[in-house]
């Protein structure tokens, strides 16, 4: 089924070629390019990684220590009758979310989608699907820790597609490589958020890494669903406002929206 676009239309071969690069200059920036939620999930495969750009506040800050719109990230378990099934890690608990539910929660409808470039045949889908199934449960990992007993998202579509591949996607590093990079962010909010004590030796990956990744080849990357759901644009989310976690149930209350952001 072709995709179509406003001012031109692609088959699934081409996406990759005719869809614009990520811009990674603004964590907010929208794109132009627009697709409606069912021509796109038509198009996807088990193994996919599907990238959003969540609201919540920890995720927003994310998005300005990296640089990158993208703040959250899941994997393509399953496609039955044209309906999608993300895995994801998320709060409070990795869990399976219909595609379109997914995207959905995406600020300004940006979502991008990138396939890898190796071969993903029948022998590494059911590994995936295995891999997905050890870590369904667990819960969310608020301290970003590559090492903890928990999971956070970029952690877990990395973990599951090794397990499947033997690829390892994103770059691990730790918090003082990521602060490092970026020029003049405010610290305040990691002060608070690690009780006053960031732990910049900690290994992380993060959602930006992951797509960034040079195994990965990019097979959309726009606008979708504007009207269906998603959040009108991204220019009305609010501002990142600091909030100081006083222990970790405050912490998992602003991921869980529970508190005032």
């Amino acid at each position: 089924m072709p995709i179509h676009y406003p001012q031109h239309s692609a088959n699934a071969s081409q996406l990759h070629r005719e869809i614009p690069a990520p811009i990674y200059s603004s964590a907010y920036q929208p794109l132009t390019t627009q697709l409606s939620i069912e021509d796109l999930e038509s198009e996807l495969r088990v193994g996919d990684v599907i990238f959003i750009q969540s609201i919540p506040l920890p995720f927003r800050q994310v998005s300005l220590v990296t640089g990158c719109w993208c703040n959250h990230v899941g994997i393509i378990e399953s496609v039955e009758d044209g309906k999608a099934v993300v895995a994801e890690s998320t709060f409070p608990f990795s869990r399976r979310t219909q595609f379109s539910s997914f995207v959905k929660r995406s600020c300004g409808g940006r979502v991008a989608v990138s396939r890898l470039r190796a071969p993903f045949g029948v022998i590494e889908q059911l590994a995936l699907r295995r891999a997905i199934q050890q870590r369904m449960g667990v819960v969310y990992d608020t301290g970003f820790n590559l090492n903890s007993r928990r999971q956070f998202c970029s952690r877990f579509v990395r973990e599951v597609l090794d397990e499947a591949t033997g690829i390892k996607i994103g770059e691990i590093d730790t918090f003082a490589q990521l602060l490092d990079r970026q020029s003049g962010i405010n610290l305040g909010f990691w002060r608070a958020w690690y009780f006053g004590r960031i732990p910049w030796q900690r290994l992380t990956v993060t959602p930006a890494s992951v797509l960034q990744s040079p195994h990965l080849h990019l097979i959309f990357d726009g606008v979708i669903g504007m009207q269906t759901g998603g959040v009108a644009a991204s220019k009305n989310v609010p501002e990142p406002r600091l909030h100081t976690p006083q222990s970790e149930s405050t912490r998992l209350a602003i991921l869980g929206g529970k508190a005032q952001l």
